[in-house]
């Protein structure tokens, strides 16, 4: 494959450039598909060479657009739903639990929904209590979904191409606190495993199991840990539902250690569910408690000086994994 640095932003476009050149069955629908400041420039230009039937601007109308991509797959179209601020999911939710997540078990089997549901995480620049969530949890706890959230702009890619093509519904989340971010992707369309995590450092003396932009978070803090002789193994989940238990499980029964870090809240929140797991799996490997990394239990502040004190980083991962070791 040829390889080349580009950034998340760009990998998302050529994905559905690709996806939409290749498939005729797939679609995008949803707000903002003709603005590029509202999906981050993620599908700039498609509108233009791909037409207004496939790249399809909606009014704002979150629970009608799904339903019609919902509908749209249940006869054999493959549309990629867009909602670029992840918040107003809400509004949605009964066609994505009731209709999408259902029909493939109350069917018994015989109706698929290929349907992917892009999601995006707004953060940031004092857009507030109602314009921040990061809510992937929700959708992680039932069934009939599969959630994905990628780090990298390599895994961006793959993973929406995965996504599309794996024929069941699947929640693809993207935080546009990665869209700048940098990696080698090749030019060609290729697949990252849905429920397979990695490994992006390793280390033996801490496991931290982090998703989305805190792996980015995670390895800025390891770095900073190596300075002060602590070795720690950063996993990159990539996917939430379902989620890679053999690796995560593996890492903590060699480092003994767990810190989860992710970009939710932390009342039955994705670090909850891994923490659970390792606990019912994995106790007797555990030299200490798990500890959580994750957003206090407030809403998102408006004011910048707040937001700095609210989202966590790095500095709240370095802060846990020394409190862990004492």
């Amino acid at each position: 494959m040829s390889m080349r640095r580009i950034k998340y932003y760009q990998a998302i476009n050529e994905a559905l450039a690709q996806l939409l050149e290749r498939d005729e069955r797939v679609f995008l629908i949803g707000q903002g598909l003709d603005s590029p400041w509202s999906v981050g420039r993620t599908i700039e230009g498609l509108s233009a060479r791909f037409g207004n039937k496939r790249v399809i601007d909606t009014p704002l109308a979150e629970g009608g657009f799904t339903g019609i991509g919902i509908g749209a797959a249940l006869v054999g179209m493959r549309p990629v739903i867009v909602h670029p601020r992840m918040d107003f999911m809400f509004l949605a939710m009964d066609q994505i639990f009731n209709n999408a997540a259902k029909w493939h078990y109350m069917f018994g089997g015989e109706v698929n929904v290929p349907v992917v549901i892009r999601a995006i995480v707004n953060r940031g620049g004092g857009q507030a209590a109602q314009h921040s969530q990061s809510l992937q949890a929700m959708f992680c706890h039932v069934p009939g979904i599969k959630v994905v959230m990628p780090s990298t702009a390599y895994d961006a890619k793959g993973l929406l191409i995965a996504a599309v093509e794996d024929g069941n519904p699947v929640v693809f989340i993207d935080d546009k606190w990665l869209y700048d971010s940098e990696s080698e992707v090749p030019e060609e369309a290729y697949g990252v495993p849905i429920g397979k995590g990695v490994i992006r450092r390793i280390g033996k003396d801490v496991t931290v199991a982090a998703v989305s932009y805190m792996a980015e978070q995670a390895l800025e803090a390891a770095l900073c840990l190596e300075r002060d002789g602590i070795d720690v193994e950063v996993i990159d989940l990539r996917s939430i539902k379902p989620l890679d238990e053999k690796l995560l499980l593996e890492s903590v029964k060699k480092t003994g250690r767990l810190v989860t870090a992710d970009g939710g809240w932390q009342s039955c929140g994705v670090g909850s569910e891994i923490s659970a797991i390792v606990a019912e799996k994995a106790f007797a490997y555990l030299k200490a408690p798990i500890l959580r990394v994750s957003l206090p239990e407030a809403p998102a502040p408006a004011s910048c000086v707040l937001e700095d004190a609210y989202y966590p980083r790095a500095k709240e991962i370095v802060s846990a994994v020394k409190r862990l070791l004492g």
